[in-house]
């Protein structure tokens, strides 16, 4: 994976929040892909499908939030990424920096995907 698939990547990522269009969430992970919504998670989501059904389950309101992510870290099919998610709804004002793990397959789909996160303040 070279920095700029990484941020294609990631973009398609935002979008698909955005969106919660399935086929785009599912498009971004492997068939056989491991999602861990919180660090401290020990059993991942696992599958595409799944992970998409996750995604759906605990949608946040449109316009609430916004993000963005950059690649900080790359090598060969692993990659780490920076960033931040800002929201503002019915639970208030946040901010929180996040560092995602990934790795990759051969086609560019996400086969794991860990999230590290501090909320701001």
């Amino acid at each position: 994976m070279t920095r700029d698939d990484v941020q294609r990547w990631l973009d398609r990522y935002v979008e698909a929040w955005r969106t919660y269009d399935r086929e785009s969430i599912r498009a971004l992970f492997s068939a056989d892909a491991e999602q861990f919504d919180h660090p401290w998670e020990a059993a991942p989501v696992r599958g595409a499908d799944a992970i998409a059904d996750d995604w759906l389950a605990d949608a946040d309101a449109p316009g609430t939030y916004e993000a963005t992510y950059e690649p900080f870290a790359i090598e060969g099919s692993r990659a780490v990424a920076v960033g931040t998610s800002r929201y503002d709804d019915a639970r208030g004002k946040r901010v929180y920096h996040n560092a995602f793990v990934l790795e990759f397959d051969e086609h560019g789909a996400c086969r794991s995907f860990r999230d590290y996160y501090i909320l701001e303040g």
